[in-house]
């Protein structure tokens, strides 16, 4: 790595806010002979871009020996990011390469075909007349040969040992605040019907904690293996068929790495299980287990640290350096943080306590009517202005969805349900409408700057679920500090939404009370610039609950079908960490 280059390598043509020094800092860091370097880079402060000035520091081909590393990885655990990447003009020398099951075959008659799912991958020595061609070859042959490849976090650890992606010289991290909480999601092994294709043969006893599951993941492992026999006697696999082995190939490994990881006496992965679903007394056999790791370090070396040589982690929240370090199995004597200061004036990203009540579950029923109001009254403030309602769980933005239909403002309401989430979210963004949206899991990886939002409701403190079985062990480990610094990142990460530049502005309005309790008690881990908010949240002047001013001429009616409904269930496609976000 060559630090040096680091500001001949920024891709904008001139600086803003304090970028300059924030290059400047991150070189003396890297040249001090840190081997990590986190940055910590407040929302809108063009973190993408000081990754790239990182990423081109990396050592070039003919710099040095042959058998050392070259290139960089860029990587993100949120899909959204690297779509911000892949269509900024500044980064167009980022090579993006993402997961087969985002590229379809190019072969007539297989056009709609996942490329994970084509004639390639079901029948044994196709030789695809069109390779060259592929899509996804294609762009895996350029990424792996270009100076910066760019990929998703979850690529980034599958493809851990591969030939393709070795190590190279540097790894950029971006919106790395969460990344042992992504690893131990990553690292979660889940068997269930939809999850474990031999399930019915193989279904396991009731657990009762982690020791019950080794004896059934050995039995599953030798069933898994004489269904993988039997598919690779086939010349020729069906689509289902195709898909049942990946599912075995990736089960299989997910077992053997669980195995293997368990009865490490060294290693610090601490296993934790859980199930649902248990057995009745027709049918003894258990349910769905998770088997989920704390603090996976171990996973963290194999998929991360043993990929690059220097490293590079940014996001607006790293809250607390050692508390980083332990929880992603970094030595913190090797790891220096930078902090770039906040350059947008703290007037024009205010805190307003609108609260009432709090909105823990015991407490909700009594406490939503009284938020369902304020938003009226803010509509009605932000009458010509979009608006964005983070309501933390589907429960909250079903319930707050009805009052609102009953208050006669749904007229002006958007939402959206698992299936649509992207597509709703895009619509509303389009529309010059003033209409507010009720989102769930949205307060990372969303840009909504100046007009496509100016105002927005936090609705609960963003407490992890005490139902978790990671959650509960740590809590009773005593890891209340991790408790509330993780609440109060989701908290920051959801005000930086709305105001995305030094000339931005944008209100965040707190409707849960226990937010200013979290307040509280995590002050000494909150950036000073967000400190500043804090102490100057007070309550605003609002107009009466009048819904025909909230709505003004749009009408009461939902005639546009606007707020979004979810299917019964609940699933991991919500976020990436919904199982460990609850209502607590």
């Amino acid at each position: 790595m060559d630090p040096t280059r680091i500001v001949e390598e920024f891709p904008a043509p001139s600086f803003r806010g304090a970028q300059e020094q924030a290059l400047r800092d991150i070189r003396a860091a890297f040249e001090a002979g840190n081997e990590v370097v986190l940055v910590r880079a407040p929302t809108g402060s063009g973190k993408s871009l000081l990754a790239r000035a990182i990423a081109g520091c990396a050592r070039r081909d003919g710099e040095a020996a042959p058998s050392l590393p070259t290139g960089a990885y860029y990587t993100t655990p949120q899909v959204s990011q690297l779509d911000d990447v892949a269509g900024d003009e500044l980064l167009d020398d980022l090579s993006v390469i993402r997961g087969k099951p985002n590229y379809t075959c190019i072969l007539p008659g297989e056009t709609s075909t996942p490329v994970n799912r084509a004639p390639c991958s079901r029948e044994r020595g196709f030789d695809c007349p069109v390779k060259h061609r592929c899509p996804y070859f294609s762009d895996r042959a350029i990424a792996s040969n270009r100076p910066i490849a760019a990929m998703t976090l979850a690529y980034f650890m599958q493809t851990a040992g591969s030939e393709v992606f070795g190590e190279r010289d540097v790894v950029v991290v971006d919106e790395a605040h969460g990344l042992a909480e992504w690893a131990e999601m990553y690292a979660t092994i889940e068997l269930s019907p939809s999850s474990v294709p031999v399930w019915g043969s193989c279904r396991p006893p009731d657990i009762e904690d982690v020791s019950d599951v080794e004896p059934y993941a050995e039995r599953l492992l030798e069933t898994c293996g004489r269904r993988q026999k039997e598919l690779r006697g086939r010349v020729e696999l069906t689509e289902a068929e195709a898909e049942e082995r990946d599912r075995l190939a990736e089960l299989t490994r997910d077992l053997k790495w669980f195995l293997e990881d368990l009865r490490d006496t060294e290693s610090p992965t601490v296993w934790v299980a859980d199930q649902s679903d248990r057995g009745t007394r027709e049918d003894p056999r258990g349910g769905a287990v998770s088997i989920k790791p704390l603090d996976p370090a171990r996973y963290l070396h194999h998929t991360v640290w043993s990929r690059g040589e220097r490293f590079a982690l940014l996001s607006a929240t790293i809250l607390d350096k050692a508390a980083f370090c332990r929880g992603a199995g970094l030595d913190p004597g090797s790891v220096a943080l930078v902090d770039v200061p906040h350059t947008f004036p703290v007037e024009n990203r205010p805190l307003y306590d609108v609260t009432q009540g709090k909105m823990t579950y015991e407490h909700r029923e009594e406490t939503l009517p009284g938020v369902a109001r304020t938003v009226v009254r803010l509509m009605a403030k932000h009458g010509d202005e979009k608006g964005l309602i983070h309501a933390h769980s589907y429960d909250i933005a079903d319930r707050l969805g009805d009052l609102l239909s009953e208050f006669g403002v749904a007229g002006r309401i958007r939402g959206h349900d698992r299936e649509n989430r992207d597509a709703a979210l895009a619509g509303w963004k389009r529309s010059d409408d003033p209409d507010v949206f009720v989102s769930v899991k949205m307060e990372e990886a969303l840009d909504l700057a100046g007009d496509l939002c100016r105002w927005q409701v936090l609705c609960k403190a963003p407490y992890p679920n005490t139902n978790d079985s990671r959650v509960a062990r740590r809590l009773e480990d005593g890891q209340w500090n991790w408790y509330y610094r993780t609440a109060l990142r989701t908290v920051i990460q959801a005000c930086g939404r709305v105001v995305r530049a030094p000339d931005d502005h944008g209100t965040t309005y707190l409707a849960d009370s226990s937010l200013l309790d979290l307040f509280e008690r995590a002050r000494s881990d909150m950036p000073p610039w967000f400190e500043d908010q804090v102490d100057r949240i007070e309550r605003p002047e609002l107009p009466a609950f009048d819904p025909a001013r909230a709505v003004g001429d749009r009408g009461g009616s939902d005639t546009h079908g606007r707020t979004g409904r979810r299917s019964n269930a609940d699933s991991v496609d919500d976020h990436p960490l919904s199982d460990v976000w609850g209502d607590g």
